[in-house]
């Protein structure tokens, strides 16, 4: 009997199946069997998996019928698998080297518990590794192993099954099987930490999370995205039945509001994000007929509040324009603002200013619009004549007669 089975499910990830089975075959552990199930993908993930199984005999190939989704394909390998531990991962993704040695370890240390949590890292097309930011939570301070009742915050940890080795003695007693549809692993995750009699951690990056640019089924928009509250439905249900942790206490509270908050964060980013035109559902229909219900009229917008103070000016028509005499303004705003606005309070009076009063150098202007100013200019003419060298007489001007001089 093998210590791990391996089940990693495939879908359209022929561009990467071959570096996922690598990082299986080349683990440094190599008590373990490998279960690649072709989910009847269109592309050549099953000749991969034949090309592997016969190059390696740890490989066991599964083949679908039918495209069942990743749920039951990963079903299928349970139910095929004879491991003591079962590790789970996706066809685009890698295991890290060593990482199943590493497990092993840490397994025989904490005396062989029911769920091992591991970390991962997100791996980007440009070649960086990013570790998961929860990190902290998985740290091995403490005793070990340990109930979800004792360190809750591992419901903050993502909610995925490939971070995960589930003794599959406990999983097969519990009776545990994904469910069909998007984000299966919501469902199994929540259930399996809550019912698990033991779990341990271990601080150690063992999956590389494949971060595609396209292609990737939680980036790319469709109906199936709201599948998320049928899986979590599934959480809430078996809350209530699991006597446990519907009794109450203080960490049925932290799993309750967790979970709750979880959901409604990812059911709104599910509305903003994957849906298109084509999700929003049949149109309403009457009751009585089955036709299609008429739009409905637009709401009226209720009128702005007006600002505390004196009623605004809607100034009416313009002399000589529209029906009937211009209506009386009865409330005319203060020069310089705006109609509507608010008129700015009064100043204070000036203090009296000791000694004579400066002449004004900017007056009014003067009749013509012009914005000259006579004391400022005449000012400027004493000073000029003042410091101007004095002038001579004027030159004798030598001009020709005029024709009137000349007619004479």
């Amino acid at each position: 009997m093998p210590r791990f089975s391996v089940i990693v499910p495939a879908y359209q990830v022929q561009a990467y199946l071959h570096a996922c089975l690598d990082s299986v075959l080349s683990q440094s552990y190599t008590d373990f069997e490998l279960i690649a199930v072709d989910d009847c993908s269109p592309d050549a993930c099953g000749a991969i998996i034949d090309e592997f199984a016969a190059r390696d005999p740890r490989v066991r190939p599964v083949h679908l019928p039918e495209n069942a989704g990743l749920g039951p394909a990963r079903n299928a390998g349970m139910e095929r698998a004879t491991g003591d531990y079962l590790v789970f991962l996706d066809g685009d993704d890698t295991l890290t080297p060593d990482a199943l040695r590493a497990i092993a370890d840490r397994l025989k240390e904490t005396d062989e518990p029911d769920v091992l949590v591991y970390d991962y890292a997100r791996t980007y097309w440009t070649g960086e590794a990013v570790r998961n930011q929860a990190a902290a939570r998985l740290a091995e301070d403490g005793p070990a192993p340990f109930r979800l009742a004792d360190r809750p915050g591992l419901l903050h940890l993502l909610m995925v099954a490939w971070n995960k080795a589930c003794r599959r003695e406990f999983v097969e007693r519990e009776g545990f099987v994904f469910p069909p549809g998007y984000y299966e692993d919501t469902p199994w995750t929540y259930p399996v930490l809550m019912t698990a009699g033991s779990i341990a951690t271990l601080d150690r990056v063992c999956v590389h999370y494949r971060q595609r640019r396209r292609g990737s089924i939680l980036g790319t928009p469709d109906e199936r995205h709201f599948d998320v509250f049928a899986q979590y439905d599934r959480v809430f249900a078996f809350l209530e039945s699991d006597r446990s942790w519907s009794a109450g206490g203080r960490c049925c509270s932290a799993a309750w509001s967790t979970i709750w908050r979880r959901c409604t964060a990812g059911a709104t980013a599910c509305r903003a994000t994957h849906a298109p035109s084509s999700c929003a559902g049949p149109a309403p229909t009457t009751a009585a007929t089955g036709s299609p219900a008429p739009p409905s009229p637009p709401r009226p917008r209720a009128p702005r509040p007006h600002p505390p103070g004196p009623a605004p000016h809607l100034p009416g028509p313009a002399a000589g324009v529209g029906a009937g005499p211009r209506r009386p303004q009865a409330h005319r705003p203060a020069a310089g603002h705006r109609a509507g606005r608010r008129p700015p309070a009064a100043l204070p009076p000036p203090a009296a200013a000791a000694g004579p009063r400066r002449p004004r150098l900017f007056a009014a202007h003067d009749g013509a619009g012009h914005g000259c100013n006579r004391e400022r200019w005449s000012r400027r003419s004493a000073v000029s004549r003042r410091t101007s060298a004095p002038r001579g007489p004027p030159p004798r001007r030598t001009t020709t007669p005029s024709r009137r001089a000349r007619a004479g």
